[in-house]
């Protein structure tokens, strides 16, 4: 007997996202078509099989298994290892087990598929019109999770027993709906019903109907979603979208849009085929895509931006919704501003019962928050911008193995990770920790994933400013050790990790403001950048934050900054200094007496201080507003100003002082704002791609990790590549976590897993 006919019995270990994701009825059809028998059931670790038959048969299904597997499933891991035979008569599904070490990964929330879409539109199926179809393809995962393994009892749907028609489908290994959790129907799953904001019953026939009539009236209505409450108006009717963001106290940040389909999305944006292939994508995030001009949406939806953040339906309440005669819907996160989204019904009612008419509500409870993700295509790449739903909890990889680690990221757009090993997994979008709303949704986020993938932190790793609430909250963690990175180092190892960088690197991290090591507030830095350690090549010159807080939310005070840097006391007639000449006298006299005024490198505050003497935006009402609107005003690449990068003895310095007096002047003639803001992102590209390449003569180095908020801006991500690759630079940059602070927690815990690593081999 050859060794392909002898009859063998081999023992597979597979982890990754395997659960929920049709893998066991893709293992058991596997096995019968190759004859095989033995059985495969969920465990925590992820599922296990045990195959017995020729072994001809048995490496083909080993290959299918690897090569071939369900397009949900995201295989990390696949262990085995021959056993005996045992002469087993049939392959079956077993019952899940529960081991001691969970290491399951849980499939990220998917959008509804085309075969559950088919039948909820087919007046003859029994799931008609029903908002929550759903089957082993498609649907609610990590949001109603509330314990692995994957198996209903640990879902919100639990509550729900099964009909005898979808139980006979949930336990059919043929069927597409085999062990769907949230397997259900009208006649035994949620419902959905509409309700005034005193939470009051509005008897209808069709509740999602006369939800339909209400938007196309101009209402605005809290929807219960997927991963949260939605408010949503007619996108076409700019009287509903102010009154909705003077009610959610949103004055001028982009609202995202909801589009009925493709062709939708193409008569209000200008999609390309890449983003088009985002917008359709199973994990439908809202996709920043041109508008098109003279379209029915109103502009108020996103003033000052030449961009629309576009989604299309998702779950199939969104697909019953979007039938109403309206252009697009806005669908922004239902909550007021800086405030987590809200998730129960009673939660909703009380917290968005000023801002909304109406509710339509449903009973699927959903255990854990989650917003949408955005994303753009830039660079040739999609890039997050915030990675939430469809995305989280994916796993992602350390450069290290790591103990028991949890992450808890920074202040602005907090994210956290917790860490196993070399498996990763970061969390949904937190948002901005400014309220002890959030701080509880912290708190919450990170018990979620500390029990599902069975992680209890030996190590909590934080930024180094002291007054960040995560900051805080590690370390209040009890017999937890606390690991401190800085902030662009953080920033640095973030990149370098996602890219599977080793050794050592130029890192370029620029952005808002992030503590330094010197105790001054950093943002326009050029590292030399190691997992363990790090060393500040350049920076960006140093000016103060006249204010402290306060230069952030008025750019005119940056612009005075930068003036005087530029101008010394002899400062320009510049009108934005004439717009503010009363207050002038009180700030000159604090900077010349250094109170209040702190220094920083901050490229996001020169950012702010140019858009201010362009006339852009004296002050703002939400972080980056100032710097977005400047990049939205420029038109491409233009004439770069004169700059100066100084070598101060080990350290670079980029002075924009050049940079300022041409722009300064160039207002001054009257010309083109958008030609001028042009000529001034030309000269940030310039200034500090020369200064990496002094960088890289001194040091050797050839490799530029490109990471910071600014790296949102398109004109900075896609120049700075081509120029420093001009410059014979191997360039890396973000494609699977944000360049902003929510990729943050990955390059903290690449740190900490690397300084651990290095203490144990010392």
């Amino acid at each position: 007997m050859g060794l392909k006919s002898k009859v063998v019995r081999t023992r597979v270990e597979v982890e990754g996202v395997v659960q929920g994701v049709g893998f066991r009825p893709f293992v058991y059809r596997t096995a019968k078509e190759l004859g095989l028998t033995g059985f495969v059931l969920n465990s925590s670790r992820g599922v296990e099989i045990e195959v017995e038959g020729a072994g001809s048969a048995v490496m083909g299904f080993l290959e299918n298994l690897e090569n071939s597997p369900p397009p949900l499933a995201r295989i990390t891991s696949v262990k085995t290892k021959e056993i005996p035979t045992e002469n087993s008569r049939a392959f079956i599904i077993a019952l899940s087990q529960d081991t001691d070490r969970k290491r399951a990964h849980v499939s990220p929330d998917v959008a509804v598929c085309r075969d559950c879409l088919r039948e909820m539109r087919d007046p003859a199926d029994p799931r008609f019109r029903y908002p929550f179809i759903n089957c082993t393809n498609c649907g609610p995962r990590y949001t109603i999770i509330m314990d692995v393994p994957y198996d209903r009892p640990f879902t919100t749907m639990a509550v729900f027993e099964m009909c005898e028609v979808c139980a006979g489908e949930y336990h059919d290994p043929l069927n597409r709906r085999f062990h769907a959790q949230p397997v259900c129907c009208p006649g035994c799953g949620p419902g959905v019903w509409l309700a005034n904001k005193e939470g009051e019953e509005i008897v209808a026939k069709d509740p999602v109907a006369e939800t339909i009539r209400l938007l196309e009236h101009g209402r605005i209505v809290a929807i219960k979603g997927l991963g949260g409450f939605h408010l949503a108006v007619d996108a076409g009717n700019e009287d509903a979208v102010l009154r909705l963001r003077s009610r959610k106290l949103r004055e001028e940040k982009p609202l995202a849009v909801m589009a009925r389909d493709i062709d939708a999305a193409r008569e209000i944006s200008e999609p390309t085929e890449d983003e088009a292939e985002l917008l359709l994508d199973q994990r439908r995030p809202i996709v920043l895509v041109k508008k098109r001009a003279g379209s029915k949406v109103s502009e108020q939806v996103a003033p000052n931006n030449r961009y629309l953040g576009v989604m299309l339906p998702y779950t199939p309440l969104h697909h019953l919704l979007m039938e109403g005669a309206f252009p697009a819907l806005v669908m922004t996160s239902g909550n007021l501003s800086e405030e987590p989204i809200a998730i129960d019904n009673g939660e909703g009612l009380k917290r968005l019962g000023n801002i909304a008419d109406f509710f339509l509500l449903h009973d699927r409870d959903i255990y854990l928050r989650a917003d949408d993700s955005v994303v753009m295509f830039a660079g040739g790449r999609e890039r997050p911008l915030r990675r939430s739903r469809g995305w989280a909890p994916a796993p992602l990889k350390l450069p290290f193995p790591a103990p028991p680690l949890l992450a808890v990221g920074a202040m602005i757009k907090n994210t956290v990770l917790v860490a196993r090993g070399q498996d990763a997994f970061l969390s949904q979008h937190i948002g901005d920790l400014e309220n002890i709303e959030t701080y509880h949704f912290l708190v919450l986020t990170v018990q979620h994933p500390r029990r599902i993938f069975d992680v209890a932190p030996e190590v909590a790793v934080a930024d180094l400013h002291p007054d960040y609430l995560s900051t805080r909250y590690a370390g209040s963690l009890d017999g937890v050790r606390l690991i401190r990175v800085a902030h662009h180092h953080a920033h640095a190892a973030s990149c370098m990790a996602e890219n599977g960088l080793e050794g050592p690197c130029l890192a370029l991290t620029l952005d808002g403001m992030g503590l330094g090591t010197d105790g001054t507030a950093w943002g326009g830095e050029l590292l030399l950048a190691e997992y363990a350690t790090f060393r500040r090549l350049g920076h960006l010159t140093n000016v103060p934050l006249i204010g402290g807080d306060m230069a952030a939310r008025e750019p005119w005070r940056m612009a005075l900054s930068w003036l005087i840097h530029a101008y010394g006391p002899e400062l320009p007639k510049a009108e934005v200094l004439k717009r503010h000449r009363e207050k002038l006298p009180v700030l000159l006299k604090m900077v010349e007496k250094g109170v209040n005024t702190p220094p920083t490198t901050s490229l996001g505050r020169l950012y702010d201080g140019a858009a201010a003497i362009l006339g852009i935006r004296d002050a703002v009402s939400f972080e980056g507003q100032a710097a977005m609107e400047l990049e939205m005003a420029a038109r491409g690449v233009s004439e770069p100003y004169p700059f100066e990068v100084k070598e101060e003895g080990e350290m670079l310095k980029a002075d924009p002082a050049g940079i300022i007096r041409g722009l300064s002047e160039d207002v001054e003639r009257g010309r083109d704002v958008s030609e001028i803001a042009g000529s001034f992102q030309t000269s940030v590209v310039e200034m500090f791609s020369e200064m990496t390449r002094l960088a890289g003569e001194r040091t050797g180095l050839s490799r530029v990790a490109l990471s910071g908020g600014c790296f949102q801006n398109r004109f900075l991500l896609e120049n700075f590549t081509h120029r420093l690759k001009g410059l014979g630079f191997e360039v890396f940059t973000h494609t699977e976590v944000p360049a902003n602070d929510g990729g943050l927690p990955l390059g903290q815990a690449a740190v900490a897993a690397a300084i651990i690593a290095r203490e144990r081999k010392a």
